[in-house]
């Protein structure tokens, strides 16, 4: 986005001197009798006309352009700088199997996390942050980023059709390792979300995983999502496509998640609820504060030149006027 502005505008207060040019030029209309020297070599009454008009209006434009060229006009952009090794980066890590459309939290377990996401992305504005996304499969739907309205936009799209059914933890982490373990930045987190148990079979142990977060310095805050008992389920499609569901016991592997976390230095929490869900996020913002100041980049484009060229080819014009037309008087 461009902005403009005038360096010096106290400059701009000698266009005042226009009422004293105007002034001057009605004083010498009222006049009873002026001198006017011989037209003979001038071929039209015409063109005597034209070149006066032209030399009264040269001295407002040379005027005008030179008090703009001193006021200096020019646009401005401002870009902000982050140090990128004060910083801390941060790749969300989040289940989008089938189960995550389970309706314990309102309205389902991943709109819930979804909306919430939000407000922690929205709260991280000098880290930088990714996104990672797991079912069966896992993906890098967001590479490491400041541009947290890319992010945003990420997260929202994200759909249990996307990937191969199934969870597999371990492969989340993984990818989200992988993106993460050649940043520079101060602080290197990995937050993995899910509301389930391992299913895919000779998948990447998730211990495993967190060993190699742990060896490239990234720490791991797990976080479980589900109510206690028993919640609604989507367990199969009718003839129409649409989702059915059905009251399932909630299983998470919380041993494997608090092991995850254990190990990388992390912090293990559950999300029975909404409210559940936006307190982790919070506690977590808290926990990882950021020390990174903003610079403000100013980059300025002056305009100040081509008024002075203005200024510049208007009085050559009328040098070049006056000597054409006017010397033949002398």
């Amino acid at each position: 986005m461009f902005n403009f502005e005038f360096y010096s505008p106290w400059f701009l207060l000698l266009f005042l001197l226009f009422i004293l040019l105007f002034w001057r030029d009605q004083s010498k209309k009222e006049a009873k009798g002026i001198l006017v020297p011989s037209v003979k070599r001038m071929k039209t009454t015409g063109d005597y006309r034209l070149v006066l008009f032209i030399l009264k209006l040269s001295k407002y434009i040379i005027l005008s352009a030179l008090i703009i060229a001193m006021a200096r006009p020019r646009t401005f952009s401002i870009s902000e700088e982050n140090d990128e090794t004060k910083g801390i980066d941060i790749i969300m890590s989040i289940d989008v199997s089938l189960s995550m459309l389970a309706k314990d939290l309102n309205p389902d377990r991943l709109t819930a996390l979804k909306k919430i996401g939000e407000d922690f992305i929205e709260h991280r504005p000098s880290d930088r942050i990714g996104l990672v996304e797991y079912a069966g499969e896992a993906f890098l739907k967001a590479p490491l980023t400041s541009d947290h309205k890319v992010v945003e936009d990420e997260l929202k799209s994200f759909n249990p059709d996307d990937l191969e059914g199934g969870t597999n933890i371990g492969e989340g982490l993984a990818v989200a390792v992988e993106h993460l373990k050649n940043s520079r930045a101060k602080s290197k987190i990995i937050i993995l979300m899910t509301d389930g148990v391992n299913t895919i079979q000779n998948a990447l142990p998730p211990q495993v995983a967190a060993e190699i977060a742990k060896n490239n310095g990234i720490k791991v805050y797990t976080i479980g999502i589900g109510s206690n008992g028993y919640a609604l389920m989507p367990t199969q499609q009718d003839i129409f496509g649409d989702l059915i569901f059905t009251q399932e016991p909630v299983k998470i592997d919380e041993f494997t998640l608090k092991d995850i976390a254990q190990i990388t230095g992390g912090k293990y929490f559950r999300a029975t609820s909404n409210e559940d869900l936006a307190n982790i996020y919070k506690e977590i913002n808290n926990l990882e504060k950021s020390d990174i100041k903003n610079s403000k980049l100013y980059n300025y484009e002056e305009y100040f030149r081509l008024f002075l060229w203005i200024a510049l080819v208007a009085i050559i014009i009328d040098a070049l006027l006056r000597w054409r037309f006017f010397r033949s008087f002398n």
